[in-house]
């Protein structure tokens, strides 16, 4: 036994010490760990990828994906087993040259192709400097080698494929043959020769239609020169120069030319020692002409057809293996080269890639000329004519095209998940997986039909320079979208889809196995063995073992290498081998479902048609109704990211992507975002702004566009960023309000109302501006005035009673007010720191008259005017500073009108510690007391402005240096006179035309008396004088001798004595009444200077108080000492 031979020392490690089990379990718990944290990884990933993110997701940042395309383990040889030997040699050496044609096609088709056609792409001519050209071909030179050597290869791999075949279909009749090649068709063999042909087609029309690479190239060929007369200056030894300026020539010659295609099938094919005879080999000659129209005859009925998948392609490669005939065998059919042409009237273009078109009448013209010249002239004009009319018949018909595919993707849609979402019943399981099958197969044919519109139309239009309507333009866009809906939907459903593939393809697989299990038995049940039969039985065999397993692109090849031997001697009956033909071609549908819908899908091209997307937005913006189409464009758009990663002009491709990223957003930006923007703004102005008379906004007579749709759309990803319109135009909305509410701070309810419009209307969530708001009666802001108070008071004219101050004049039809209220907006704009920035009548009218003497101003005003003058300035300034108290007192009453009660505030800091909240709710909290402390202090404390001012400036204006003032209250009197005949002058004016110097208040001048008086501690004095007594004794004693006299002269009756009495006592009740109201007003602004106490009294009442607190203090000292030796 086997345990026997096992060492002493296995035999130890054998005793179970229990320690094996410990570490199972160990690792099984780090293994059930590592679970839980992969799942909440899966999890969070689920979240970040959840719907809400985008309708259209970028396949390409997929974390997790389903890539359905069997990868083959094996390699050819062990695949191709069976007992012939020389069978598996042929089909080998065959099925390892069409992998490699697979993988030259690849290999061009990403990069080759790729590289060449973004060459001189992400450099506008504006960036371009002198010399940017020779960089860029001189970064490019390493490709054109690398691109050298593919050429070089693909020549080799043609040359291989032709002997191979030629040596296989040997005419000499001496020659053993490997196999018995009668009715043995290899076509997969020319299929993949004709691929590869058409690689090295499409290589020279990509450089022949690239002006930009040539002129580049004759740019660095100029630059090679002057390097060459002066190798020193550029750093580069002259001996280098040669072989790199012949390596050049080489490039030029093999690939820029025009002559790559041309160069191959220029080939001496004939081995020149005696090896593979090719151009005399007539059965290979044969062969090659009905192998090509097999193909074509395939090709010929499903061109055109809905039903066409790959035709357009294979009609290249058959184009190219004609050429290629005629060359080695210098043969021609002129009716299958009649056929060829006729195609044309078809197919009047195909496209190679991306923006390259070819015209195959153009190519059999110029490759075979011979043959050109057999046919008349008018055939062949009348390709081009036909050319000319398709493009006219594809712009009329193209909308209703739109319309049918519309229906026909929606409808395919419906099938889709239908079919997808029903459970799979097991009696009707074959049945279900065919209807299956059928549906992605049509998904597939309307993609590559949609494909094959919008490339042929877009392309032809493009070179054969005619403009696009935008009704073309506009249909093409949306055959985009239906385009990217059909493979978004393939990549919706991808875990069904994934399912249904491998089910699909395991019972094609099965119905292939059974066509090729009847036709062996019938091969096996006919005794007459031959060595044809026993090929036909290996080959038979091997496509039933390679069939038995994944089905991989090589297993597929190598049955259909080997049904081309299996297929002879009637093995299979006509209605047989067709229905195993139609499995075969579903089975390499399906096998590459994926990765065929990806193909066909893929708008790359569009990087060369990216003139329309302008036009695709303004179209968009128009009808608002279906915005989420914008998702498959942009869906679009980003196909040529893959492609672009292969460019090598520029110092890395990062540099194109960036330039190709920023345009598309510059036009998005331009035709949509920005245009949807102004729009959303001026709707949203114009319906705060109903009040006003405005334009026409009825409905339905200028129409509506509901532009809410475009923000309820998912952000659309693009590159590295997500567009999400609602955040764009909500940014643009609050940064245009919060901008607009900075320069007019008054017009902030307006901004505020189309704020909440915008969140009613729109649903956008707008940010607060937190600006500070104001009234539209804000009037002159309180630092303004405080900045200029020296203007503020000579302009503005102070009212007492009501606290208001009055615009001396304006040139405005309107005089500018202000009150308590605009003073308190404007402290809560700024905050509460602002706040903190007579006499005998005869003797005074004689006085007042003769101080006229002195001299006037130009304005005719005297010397007591202008003191009058400076006095009322004087008091504008006190009634501003009292107006600010007001203003103050009134904003923080507002603001504290919220607080329950004032007098028991609780402590917020207090009530949070004692929760043990968050720091940051405890900062809150203090700062609310902060705030609460500080309005609560505002409303409550009165500070004494005018205490302050009379306290500051008293000591100042009662020096010995200003002794003139002592007799100030002397000249009160005239003045009082002097301010009472302006007064009743500027009211005069009120009700004349002229109302320059018109006013009807003036109580600044009242202020200013009581407050010089004040601070000269003059009030005595003036009382003294009696003044206003002596005027009102003065008054009244004439009204009553103008009452006396008009007694007497009303018995007279002299009317025109009596209107001149009347007019007198009218003069002299206005005066009486100034004089009243002058008296009334300087008694109430005393008032504010504590006119009741002199600065002796108010000094002895300040000392008193400082001794009192001085007391209380000592009292509480010594209490304190007292306290200290019991404590001890």
């Amino acid at each position: 036994m086997a345990v026997e031979t096992l060492s002493p020392d296995w035999e130890f490690d054998r005793v179970d010490d229990g320690s094996q089990k410990i570490h199972a379990e160990v690792q099984l718990k780090n293994y059930g760990k590592f679970l839980e944290e992969y799942t909440s990884q899966l999890r969070r990933i689920e979240d970040a990828l959840d719907d809400s993110i985008g309708d259209v997701w970028d396949f390409n940042l997929d974390p997790i994906a389903l890539k359905l395309l069997p990868y083959e383990q094996s390699s050819l040889l062990e695949l191709i087993k069976t007992e012939n030997k020389v069978l598996n040699k042929v089909i080998t050496v065959y099925a390892a040259l069409c992998c490699e044609i697979k993988k030259l096609k690849y290999e061009a088709e990403t990069k080759f192709y790729n590289g060449l056609l973004f060459y001189g792409e992400g450099a506008t001519d504006a960036s371009m400097v002198e010399g940017d050209c020779q960089i860029q071909m001189g970064r490019f030179i390493s490709f054109l080698q690398e691109l050298s050597c593919f050429v070089t290869r693909c020549y080799e791999v043609v040359m291989n494929v032709v002997h191979q075949l030629a040596a296989l279909y040997i005419s000499n009749k001496i020659a053993p043959k490997i196999i018995e090649t009668t009715g043995v068709h290899f076509q997969t063999m020319y299929e993949h020769l004709g691929e590869l042909l058409t690689v090295l087609l499409t290589l020279d029309e990509i450089i022949d239609n690239h002006i930009t690479l040539k002129d580049h190239w004759t740019m660095y060929k100029r630059l090679l020169k002057s390097v060459h007369h002066n190798p020193s200056k550029f750093g580069i030894q002259e001996e280098k120069l040669k072989p790199f300026e012949k390596f050049l020539l080489k490039l030029e010659g093999q690939l820029l030319d025009g002559m790559i295609f041309q160069a191959c099938i220029e080939q001496q094919f004939d081995s020149l020692n005696g090896g593979v005879s090719v151009s005399k080999n007539s059965t290979f000659a044969e062969e090659f002409a009905h192998s090509i129209r097999s193909i074509f005859a395939n090709v010929e009925a499903k061109l055109g057809e809905p039903s066409e998948i790959d035709q357009r392609d294979k009609y290249v490669g058959i184009c190219g293996l004609f050429v290629l005939h005629f060359q080695i065998f210098r043969t021609i059919d002129k009716k299958f080269y009649k056929s060829l042409l006729d195609i044309c009237k078809k197919v009047p273009a195909i496209t190679l890639t991306a923006n390259i078109i070819w015209f195959p009448d153009n190519f059999l013209i110029q490759k075979i000329p011979a043959a050109a010249k057999l046919l008349d002239r008018k055939s062949l004009q009348a390709i081009k004519i036909h050319r000319d009319t398709f493009l006219q018949q594809k712009a009329q018909s193209l909308t209703k095209d739109v319309q049918s595919y519309y229906v026909f993707v929606s409808s395919w849609m419906m099938k889709m998940e239908s079919i997808l979402s029903k459970e799979q019943r097991m009696d009707k399981f074959a049945e279900d997986l065919t209807n299956r099958c059928n549906v992605f197969i049509q998904g597939f044919l309307y993609a590559y039909s949609i494909s094959t519109i919008i490339k042929t139309t877009m392309n032809l239009y493009m070179s054969m320079q005619k403009p696009m309507t935008k009704t073309s333009v506009k249909a093409l866009c949306r055959l985009v979208e239906l385009l990217k809906a059909i493979e978004h939907m393939f990549y919706r459903r991808s875990m069904v889809v994934a399912d249904s593939v491998s089910h699909i393809t395991q019972h094609l697989q099965h119905q292939a196995l059974h066509s090729i299990s009847v036709a062996k038995k019938r091969v096996i049940s006919d005794k007459k063995y031959s060595e044809q039969r026993l090929d036909v039985l290996s080959a038979l065999v091997l496509a039933e073992n390679t069939l038995n397993g994944p089905s991989t692109k090589q297993r597929r090849l190598i049955v259909s290498l080997a049904l081309s031997v299996g297929t002879q001697m009637k093995t299979f009956k006509d209605e047989e081998l067709f229905p195993l033909q139609v499995v075969m071609k579903k089975l390499d549908l399906i096998s590459e479902l994926r990765e065929r819908v990806q193909t066909q899908c893929d708008c790359c091209f569009l990087y060369w048609h990216r003139a329309v997307f302008p036009i695709y937005l303004d179209d968009v913006y128009e009808n608002a109704v279906d915005a989420a189409r914008l998702h498959y464009m942009f869906s679009a758009l980003r196909d040529c990211v893959p492609a672009m990663m292969h460019a090598r002009h520029l110092e890395s491709y990062e540099i194109l992507l960036d330039c190709y990223d920023k345009e598309i957003m510059e036009i998005l930006n331009e035709h949509l975002l920005d245009k949807l923007c102004k729009e959303i703004e001026k709707d949203l102005r114009l319906s705060v702004h109903t009040h006003l008379k405005l334009d026409d906004r009825n409905p339905f007579k200028v129409g509506m566009k509901d532009l809410a749709l475009f923000f309820s759309l998912n952000p659309i990803r693009f590159f590295n960023r997500f567009i999400d319109i609602r955040a764009y135009v909500t940014h643009y909305l609050d940064k245009t309000f919060y901008n607009l509410t900075t320069v007019a701070l008054h017009d902030w309810a307006t901004y505020s109302e189309m704020r909440n419009l915008a969140t009613q209307r729109y649903g956008l969530v707008m940010t607060e501006a937190h600006l500070p708001s104001q009234t539209l009666e804000q009037g002159l802001d309180v630092l303004e005035i405080m900045r200029n108070i020296h203007i503020f008071v000579s302009r503005y004219l102070y009212n007492l009673n009501n606290q208001i101050f009055i615009e001396r004049t304006s040139n405005n039809k309107h005089l500018n007010t202000i009150n308590i209220r605009h003073i308190a907006n404007s402290i809560r704009t700024h905050g509460t720191g602002i706040m903190n920035t007579t006499y005998p009548f005869d003797r005074a009218e004689k006085f007042n008259r003769g101080i006229r003497k002195l001299g006037v101003t130009p304005e005719g005003q005297s010397y007591l005017d202008q003191f009058r003058q400076l006095i009322s300035q004087i008091g504008n300034a006190m009634g501003y500073v009292r107006m600010i108290r007001s203003g103050g007192l009134h904003c923080s009453s507002n603001a504290i009108r919220f607080v329950p009660d004032l007098e028991d505030i609780v402590n917020f800091e207090e009530l949070v510690k004692e929760e043990g909240l968050a720091e940051e709710t405890l900062k809150a909290a203090r700062h609310l007391d902060s705030v609460l402390s500080d309005h609560t202090r505002n409303s409550a404390e009165g500070t004494e402005y005018f205490k302050m001012l009379v306290d500051v400036f008293a000591p100042e204006f009662r020096r010995p240096k200003n002794i003139h003032l002592r007799n100030f209250y002397i000249i009160v009197p005239p003045l009082t006179l002097n301010f009472v005949e302006h007064s009743i002058s500027c009211k005069e004016k009120l009700n004349k035309k002229n109302k320059i110097g018109a006013a009807f208040t003036d109580d600044g001048f009242a202020m200013g008396v009581a407050y010089i008086l004040k601070l000269l501690d003059q009030y005595r004095e003036f009382d003294s004088l009696h003044w206003f007594q002596s005027v009102r004794e003065k008054y009244l004693k004439e009204i009553r001798a103008v009452a006396k006299q008009q007694n007497v002269q009303s018995a007279s009756q002299d009317e025109k004595l009596l209107q001149t009495m009347n007019l007198t006592q009218k003069r002299l009740d206005v005066y009486l009444q100034e004089f009243e109201l002058l008296y009334f007003s300087l008694s109430s602004a005393r008032i504010f200077f504590r006119a009741d106490k002199t600065a002796a009294e108010e000094n002895q009442e300040k000392k008193e108080k400082e001794e009192e607190t001085k007391t209380s203090n000592g009292d509480l000292s010594d209490s304190t000492v007292s306290a200290d030796p019991v404590v001890k």
